[in-house]
C-alpha cells in the first residue's frame, strides 16, 4: 500500500507545535508493511488542503490527513476533503451520537470547567463528515475520525490521532517488511558496504546517524523477510553491531 501523509496546521508551519504526528504515522504504516511515499505540511487553507488531498488521492492508495477536525470556526479540513472528493458535507448520525456522549461525559467529569468557560458544543458541526464517509470513533476526545474513498481523517491532537488510528490500523498492511540494526561505525566508513548490500540482495538500505550517541541505525527493507534477514546477517559479518 502506497501512502501519502498530509498534516494540516498553521501552528506546525510556524514552529509553534512540533509535528510528531507525521513521524508517528509514517512509522506505524511502515511497520505494518505499507510504504509512505510523501509527507507534506500545509496551512489551514481549504483550497490548499483540497488540492493536496486530490493530488495524493489520485497518486496513492491511501491518504492520511491530520489536523483541522472539529466543530470550531477554524476546523476546515472536513469541507476541504469533501471538496477534493466532490462530495457534500453531511451530519453523520453515528458521529453525532458519539460526540454527544463525549460532551456529556466532559460535563459530568469537569462541571466547573464547563461552567467557567460556558462551554457548549454544536453537535451537528462536530459530527459533519464528507458524504459516504465511515465514522471512526475517537476514544480520547470529541473530534470524530473518518474514512472516505481511501482518505483517512484524524484529529491533530496527538493522543486523539493515535486513538483514532487504532480503529483503522489493520487497514495499512502491505507487502514490505523492515528490520534495523545499530552500529558505532561512522556512516562514511560504511558507504561501500551499504552499496554492496543493494547489489547482493533484493532489498533497500538506509542509514540514519544519531546526533546524541554517535550510533548509526541501518534499516533494511524488502518484499521478503528471508531476504531482509540474509542482508542483515551479511552486514553483521562486516560491521560492528551494538
Amino acid at each position: 500500500m502506497r501512502v501519502g501523509i498530509v498534516t494540516v496546521g498553521d501552528e506546525l508551519l510556524a514552529g509553534e507545535t512540533t509535528n510528531t504526528n507525521a513521524a508517528w504515522l509514517a512509522e506505524e504504516v511502515t511497520r505494518r508493511g505499507g510504504r509512505v511515499k510523501r509527507i507534506v505540511t500545509i496551512p489551514d487553507e481549504p483550497e490548499t488542503v483540497a488540492d493536496r488531498v486530490a493530488t495524493y488521492h489520485d497518486r496513492f492508495d491511501a491518504v492520511l490527513v491530520t489536523g483541522g477536525l472539529g466543530g470550531t470556526h477554524d476546523d476546515l479540513t472536513v469541507p476541504a476533503v469533501a471538496d477534493a472528493l466532490d462530495r457534500e458535507v453531511v451530519v453523520d448520525e453515528s458521529a453525532r451520537a458519539t460526540v454527544q456522549e463525549s460532551a456529556a461525559t466532559l460535563a459530568d467529569d469537569e462541571p466547573e470547567l464547563v461552567e467557567q468557560y460556558d462551554l457548549s458544543f454544536d453537535l451537528d458541526a462536530w459530527a459533519a463528515l464528507p458524504a459516504g464517509a465511515r465514522h471512526v470513533e475517537n476514544p480520547v476526545g470529541l473530534a470524530p475520525g473518518a474514512v472516505v474513498d481511501g482518505v483517512y481523517l484524524f484529529p491533530g491532537v496527538p493522543s486523539e490521532m493515535r486513538g483514532v488510528f487504532g480503529g483503522v490500523a489493520d487497514e495499512f498492511g502491505g507487502d514490505r517488511v523492515s528490520r534495523s540494526i545499530r552500529t558505532p561505525t561512522p556512516e562514511g566508513a560504511m558507504a561501500d558496504t551499504l552499496a554492496a548490500v543493494d547489489d547482493e540482495f533484493d532489498v533497500a538500505v538506509g542509514s540514519y546517524p544519531s546526533r546524541d550517541d554517535q550510533i548509526v541505525r541501518i534499516r533494511v527493507s524488502g518484499r521478503e523477510l528471508a531476504a531482509v534477514e540474509r542482508a542483515l546477517d551479511w552486514l553483521r559479518d562486516r560491521i560492528d553491531i551494538v
